[in-house]
């Protein structure tokens, strides 16, 4: 009776497997931008990590929809009371991926986690010397100098000994830069002196595998077979690369995409005659969009010159074109107000006869020439960046300042920036944590300022860093909130929005959950 039993049961099993495969429909995701690479620990733009982060994944994860966090390749973790150390129990039965050009041999341990962190905080790491690399996100968030070592205790245990406390790193681990990648990957690589293939061919232990890039035109990822979680019902995850908002949406309207990158306000009218067929997500994002100046090259090496462009700058109206919905929030700080520690205090100014005055304080009595960098991609926080170039060039012309637009390809626009070339260029964050840390310390802190284009003040520093380290909630905000109003007296950005995020989506799309930060997940997403 029991081994009928167990055939029947096995039978059935065998019958929903193969009435899911014949029921996986292709799941197209209509992406606004290439990838950078798909070594997750390299990049920190939203398209390259939307593409990674279907096939890593980290220690632990942000809760879906939110920003509390669950675990992940660790299945729990326990933060000393001093805020000094972390230390992490790892999950067992995992298996990284299968491809083509890649087989392991046993599953996920602590020497994975070894080599990923150990890329991150030692120059002479041996896959370091093979390939050279600057990890970004790493790099700003000073993890080398934070992180004093890291301890395997055995297969499944792993401590992170830190030089001074932290309260806020156990989130970081949650964050696409901290996907684990395979020890056993990466000596192979090295072995075959194939390295830099760990941007090229990638190995998570994520829902979803790499199969194939065609550069600018369409990545093909496929369902994990060896998934240690839920086996996904999408077995062909498709991301083609389209880059015009306008595209995307006739994309979507045939049928041609299933989900779409964020749109801007004014693409969003033609999709609501088409209910019917598509439906819009909808969030407020931890985001931001802003003007970066270069403190190393003049004139906007100089304070009073930076002062002066930012309240020269009428943003009502540059809403009113960019924003039509209204659901965009401007900018006042370097982070939403809706994160603990926001000063309420602080306030834009439109001043064009005062941004003359502080002009000529500066020297500028006559005017000056500046060139202003148009975002080449859309964003929900800048959905026209040529369009706001365009309108800050006819703010700025009223009190002498003659700016020329440029742009790039967004790869080498990107380069560009981080090489100090720009005087102004126009950038945006993106948070996932909400925690104000995760704004001022990857962007505004002196370990992000490694060339001196970038903004460092030590007295803001001392603020941010104290904040990092203390337990107590009410003195964290108190200092973030002092640390802003030097952030508004230097003025290294002119702040522009905080944008709702819409992802639209076909009907038949089912699973789909929006991200605070506007982020796409395709875990357990699919068609019906």
């Amino acid at each position: 009776m029991k081994l009928l039993q167990l055939l029947s049961r096995v039978a059935a099993g065998a019958a929903l497997l193969i009435g899911l495969a014949v029921q996986a429909k292709p799941l197209v995701y209509c992406s606004d931008a290439s990838p950078e690479g798909f070594d997750p620990g390299l990049w920190d733009s939203a398209s390259t990590n939307t593409v990674t982060h279907q096939i890593f994944q980290g220690l632990v994860a942000f809760k879906r929809g939110g920003t509390g966090l669950e675990p992940s390749l660790a299945t729990r973790w326990e933060i000393a009371p001093d805020a000094r150390s972390i230390t992490f129990e790892l999950r067992r039965g995992v298996r990284f991926q299968t491809t083509a050009f890649f087989k392991p041999s046993r599953e996920f341990n602590a020497d994975d986690v070894l080599f990923t962190f150990g890329r991150f905080i030692d120059a002479q790491h041996e896959f370091n010397k093979a390939f050279p690399a600057n990890f970004i996100y790493p790099s700003n968030l000073g993890l080398a100098r934070l992180i004093a070592g890291i301890d395997k205790l055995d297969e499944h245990h792993v401590r992170f000994r830190l030089h001074q406390p932290n309260v806020t790193l156990l989130a970081n681990f949650a964050m696409a830069w901290a996907s684990i990648h395979s020890a056993e990957y990466g000596a192979l690589l090295l072995r075959e002196g194939r390295a830099r293939q760990i941007n090229n061919q990638p190995v998570g232990t994520g829902p979803f595998r790499f199969r194939s890039y065609a550069k600018d035109d369409v990545i093909r990822l496929e369902a994990n077979p060896d998934y240690w979680g839920t086996p996904q019902r999408t077995e062909k995850l498709i991301f083609a690369i389209s880059r015009e908002p306008n595209v995307r949406v006739q994309k979507l309207l045939a049928g041609e995409c299933h989900v779409a990158a964020a749109l801007r306000d004014v693409d969003l009218a033609v999709l609501d005659k088409r209910a019917d067929v598509i439906r819009v997500a909808k969030a407020p994002a931890l985001n931001i969009s802003y003007l970066s100046f270069n403190l190393r090259k003049p004139p906007t090496d100089k304070r009073l010159v930076r002062e002066a462009l930012d309240i020269a700058i009428d943003r009502d109206s540059i809403f009113k074109a960019l924003f039509p919905r209204g659901d965009a929030l401007q900018a006042v700080s370097a982070f939403p107000p809706s994160i603990p520690g926001y000063n309420q205090a602080l306030r834009n100014e439109y001043n064009p006869a005062r941004a003359r005055e502080l002009l000529a304080q500066a020297g500028f009595a006559r005017g000056l020439d500046i060139e202003l960098w148009a975002l080449p991609v859309t964003r929900p926080t800048n959905p026209n960046g040529q369009l706001m170039a365009q309108l800050i060039q006819q703010d700025w012309a009223r009190i002498g300042v003659r700016a020329s637009i440029k742009t790039y390809e967004w790869g080498e626009y990107l380069k560009r920036a981080n090489n100090g070339e720009h005087s102004v260029y126009m950038s945006g964050w993106a948070g996932e944590t909400g925690d104000a840390d995760e704004f001022l310390t990857p962007n505004l802190s002196c370990a992000a300022n490694t060339s001196g284009v970038k903004f460092c003040n030590r007295e803001f520093e001392a603020l941010i860093d104290a904040a990092r380290g203390s337990p107590d909630e009410a003195r964290r905000r108190q200092l973030y909130e002092q640390a802003q109003l030097i952030f508004k007296r230097e003025r290294p950005w002119i702040t522009m929005a905080h944008s709702t995020v819409y992802i639209p989506m076909r009907r038949d799309v089912q699973g789909f959950v929006m991200s605070p930060n506007g982020s796409v997940d395709f875990e357990n997403v699919y068609r019906e």
